[in-house]
């Protein structure tokens, strides 16, 4: 079996290129390569379409919904000051989606919350009180340090005076009246605040968010992490399954078609199959190397990287890129020019187009030597004593095979 794949598959390149024994001509070529990509896209499009039914981990649990339910705490002191920062990063974020996730595909215990929350979100008179909240925070936040920062200073500096080490000095009296100055604005700031959040609190939209949130049980968290950690393991097999039982009939049906077809020596439909057949092969190769990509070397990778990092030898991991970079550069390089570029391929294109086989030269035809390097260009079969090509594999007069004769 093993002996046979190399005929196989030198056959079925033919198939790929030659109609009737005959190279295909350039209009054809221009037809069979649109076709090809016509049937790639439309494949790669139904596959999306295909694997969308299938909820992904991002789509099952949504980020939002891992946020209000299972990575913060909420209660009363500190659940307004989560949501404004949650609507703030919104409303601040120049990416952000205008559709959210189907709610069809959320779990049943984050579509509500996220529901509740979007509809919080998406009022931009709230949003707009939650930001003003959010920087009344920061700025009342701010205050309190400064005043602490002041106060510590001014009692020093006030013990000091009293103690008789400092003399008198104008400059108390500033710092006594730049922290009046400083407390007034906190109080009105916290008034301002205390105003506002009462406000936002007041919202029936807002209460509903809350009473959704503060209402998960620690049960209910860790049954939603359980099934996150689940859907993050098993996603990527099942993805594939799905997108195999798309792919599997299409490559099925070419492969039907293409042995009927060759069986039938129906030369234009065994062309086509054969050309759709790798068509299909080429997402059934992507995706089996995604799958494999998503379950070792993606966490593998990262384990390392982080493993370099809390060593600090974090560059280690940029010498092994370079060599990769390198070695994969070395394998491209030797395909190309052993393979695809080789010796044989370029002189059976010198002999096709006439040329000399040594230097490459445009000869007359049938000419014996080359005027430009005198190479020979003829030599006698073994076979049928006729003139061929020095360099030419088969005989051009009984297609003898000098190699395997």
């Amino acid at each position: 079996m093993l002996r046979l794949m190399p005929e196989k598959l030198r056959q079925f390149r033919q198939r790929l290129s030659r109609l009737d024994s005959q190279p295909l001509s350039r209009a054809a070529l221009v037809v069979i390569v649109f076709l090809d990509l016509f049937i790639l896209i439309s494949v790669f499009d139904g596959l999306a379409d295909h694997t969308a039914q299938l909820a992904g981990p991002s789509e099952r649990v949504p980020p939002l919904c891992r946020s209000l339910a299972i990575e913060q705490e909420w209660n009363a002191t500190n659940r307004l000051d989560h949501l404004a920062r949650l609507v703030v990063a919104y409303q601040n974020d120049p990416h952000r989606e205008a559709v959210g996730v189907d709610p069809r595909k959320q779990h049943p215990l984050c579509a509500p919350i996220v529901s509740a929350y979007e509809a919080v979100r998406n009022d931009s008179s709230l949003a707009r009180n939650l930001q003003e909240s959010s920087r009344l925070r920061r700025e009342t936040q701010d205050l309190r340090a400064e005043l602490a920062r002041m106060k510590g200073a001014y009692d020093t500096t006030l013990l000091e005076t009293i103690a008789g080490k400092l003399p008198v000095d104008e400059d108390v009296g500033a710092i006594r009246k730049t922290i009046a100055e400083k407390t007034a604005a906190l109080n009105e700031g916290v008034g301002q605040e205390a105003i506002l959040d009462a406000s936002i609190e007041q919202d029936p939209r807002v209460r509903a968010l809350f009473d959704r949130v503060t209402n998960v049980s620690e049960d209910q968290r860790t049954a939603l992490r359980d099934e996150l950690r689940r859907l993050n393991f098993w996603y990527p097999a099942e993805r594939l399954g799905m997108e195999m039982l798309f792919l599997l009939p299409l490559f099925a049906a070419f492969y039907f078609w293409n042995a009927k077809s060759i069986a039938a020596n129906r030369p234009f439909q065994t062309l086509v199959s054969s050309h759709l057949l790798v068509v299909v092969l080429i997402p059934v190769f992507f995706k089996i190397v995604e799958l494999l990509y998503d379950i070792i070397p993606r966490k593998l990778l990262r384990q390392i990287i982080e493993l370099l990092e809390s060593l600090k030898l974090v560059a280690i991991w940029h010498y092994l890129s370079i060599g990769v970079a390198i070695a994969v550069a070395l394998a491209l390089i030797y395909l190309f020019q052993k393979k695809l570029f080789s010796r044989e391929k370029l002189l059976q294109r010198r002999i096709a187009k006439g040329l000399c086989q040594a230097c490459g030269q445009q000869l007359p035809p049938d000419s014996q030597h080359c005027h430009a390097c005198g190479a020979a260009q003829f030599r006698t079969c073994s076979r049928c004593n006729a003139l061929t090509h020095v360099h030419g594999r088969y005989c051009r007069a009984c297609g003898f095979d000098a190699q395997t004769g």
